[in-house]
């Protein structure tokens, strides 16, 4: 499973709740407990008769297991059997705290590498660097496969010690290292500053203090901005890639923005009492500044409702790509033995009454909402404030589509083997000092396919590859020397085309090569060049900076 999915699979929307919903005399009425308890002890019967009786010895554990996930598969995708991990996992994401050393590590070609160091905690404090290769944990070996695992072992209780071996690129030895676990507060803010004299948020999350963060931040930008005689005119904030999280943190982060009382979102269940409207509690701190949110295909559930309110609200312009599509709210159900059942217990509509949820394909009847037959909601209009039209189903579409640029089939190669991070890491070690910028583009491009060279990276295009295998199919057929004499026709004007689209392509390699070896050094630094090359941020840069474009779009 994708790592993005799994994420919005434990962060989605969440209300919490306990387990005395399903008591509830209503509850009762309406579905049987005759029923109820029957189906209670046929589970039973089989789950004992099997355990006990069947052929071979079985995993009783994980037999029973395979049986909850097996009933929950027939409901949404997400209401799933949270095991003690993964319902730590979800405390983690929710409370944007956790016992570590203060890394995020990733599985790169053959390794696991530290990709991103918190300043002030005991990583960055031991001086481990971005690029440096996990070998060992307390003595474990390290291997891609065991990402998961790894970390596992880097987590625990604040206060308990681990031992690191690391390797660096062109060091000559490893390095040991024993390292004090720490309570990490991970903030979602992950990027905040200024462009100009618009403010720029990055948020990752709807965690617990994810308002107080954003508000914070905010603050900070304008007394920065007040500070070299400015003010800041205009937010921007992202949105794009966020998988969502808290309900409640999802109203009080769009109350920053819109006036005290607005109804942002409303809920509602199978049960008339599980209706519900949430709207702002305070004053917002953002004022009336203009305003442009960025959404993508994976912004999702609480992310989803922020882009909706401000849209219908006027409140803002949404900039990007349609929305995931998750309106579906989770209650958080305890079990013992530290399980958790995250259940889908409601829908959440916009103020308008959208219900945005796009339906997964699958045999019991879950579809897309956008295509094919059955679509619910996605041609019904709906209204913002000012009158415009918007769209219920298939997820938020923004006022303003812009695509984000799409890897090609060598840049994504090189990205998944890992070139890009493998050669930053390569430069670091010979240049101690953080380069300036602009970096020279042909020493880079060519430093750089030296280093795919000694690594003995190979790329085949799309053409290339369906060319190899016609020929191996013809072979069946027998030798042919006019076959083989246009096979190598083919093959020369393939290999030119190809050639042409590499150099074609030689300034977006370049740019991605200079913004890695760029975070190797300062990951802030590197932000602020993406964003300086983003389309998305660009086009929310113009709409700001131009009051009457921006009016046109909420007033048309």
């Amino acid at each position: 499973m994708k790592r993005w999915y799994r994420q919005l699979l434990l962060s989605s929307v969440v209300v919490l709740t306990t387990a005395s919903f399903f008591f509830h005399p209503l509850f009762a009425r309406q579905s049987g407990m005759f029923s109820i308890v029957r189906s209670i002890d046929l589970l039973g019967d089989v789950f004992r008769e099997v355990s006990l009786s069947y052929v071979d010895s079985i995993d009783v554990g994980k037999f029973m297991f395979a049986g909850i996930d097996g009933m929950l598969e027939t409901l949404d995708p997400y209401t799933v059997f949270l095991d003690k991990e993964e319902s730590v996992e979800l405390g983690e994401i929710t409370s944007g705290q956790y016992g570590g050393i203060g890394v995020t590590i990733a599985g790169i070609d053959n390794g696991v590498y530290v990709v991103s160091v918190l300043d002030g905690f005991s990583a960055s404090r031991a001086g481990i660097k971005v690029g440096d290769q996990l070998i060992s944990v307390d003595g474990i070996s390290i291997r891609q496969d065991s990402l998961e695992t790894v970390k596992n072992l880097l987590k625990g209780t604040p206060g308990t010690s681990l031992n690191l071996v690391l390797h660096r690129y062109g060091a000559q030895a490893n390095r040991k290292l024993t390292l004090t676990r720490q309570e990490i507060r991970v903030n979602s803010i992950r990027y905040a500053g200024l462009i100009g004299d618009i403010g720029y948020f990055e948020m990752s999350s709807f965690g617990n203090r994810s308002a107080e963060e954003l508000s914070a931040a905010i603050s900070e930008l304008n007394a920065e901005a007040e500070g070299s005689g400015q003010r800041m005119k205009a937010v921007i904030l992202d949105l794009r890639n966020n998988p969502g999280g808290l309900l409640d943190v999802a109203v009080d982060v769009t109350g920053l923005f819109v006036r005290q009382g607005s109804e942002v979102v409303s809920i509602r269940g199978r049960l008339p009492e599980s209706e519900n409207r949430y709207v702002t509690k305070r004053d917002p701190v953002a004022g009336d500044l203009p305003l442009s949110v960025l959404i993508n295909s994976k912004s999702a559930s609480a992310s989803e409702i922020v882009a909706g309110a401000i849209q219908e609200l006027d409140r803002g312009v949404v900039i990007g790509a349609r929305s995931f599509g998750k309106g579906l709210v989770q209650s958080i159900i305890p079990l013992p033995y530290d399980c958790k059942l995250k259940m889908t217990s409601a829908r959440y509509y916009t103020p308008s009454g959208r219900l945005i949820q796009k339906y997964h394909a699958r045999e019991d009847g879950w579809r897309s909402v956008i295509h094919g037959p059955g679509r619910q909601d996605s041609s019904r209009v709906f209204y913002t404030l000012n009158r415009r039209k918007v769209y219920g189903g298939g997820g938020i579409l923004p006022d303003i589509p812009v695509s984000e640029p799409e890897f090609d089939d060598y840049e994504a190669k090189l990205q998944k083997k890992g070139m890009f991070f493998r050669y930053a890491s390569a430069y670091r070690s010979l240049h101690p000092k953080a380069p300036g910028l602009p970096m020279k583009r042909e020493g880079l491009l060519k430093g750089f396919n030296a280093f795919l060279e000694e690594e003995r990276f190979s790329f085949e295009s799309e053409p290339e590859v369906l060319l190899d295998q016609m020929k191996l199919s013809t072979a069946e057929l027998g030798r042919s020397s006019r076959l083989d004499s246009l096979f190598n026709e083919v093959e020369r004007e393939v290999s030119m085309l190809t050639e042409r689209y590499r150099v074609d392509d030689r300034e977006r390699i370049a740019l991605a090569v200079e913004r890695e070896i760029l975070r190797h050094y300062d990951e802030d630094a590197a932000r602020r060049l993406s964003l300086e090359q983003d389309p998305v941020v660009k086009k929310a840069l113009d709409v700001l900076n131009s009051p009457k474009q921006y009016r046109s779009v909420l007033k048309p």
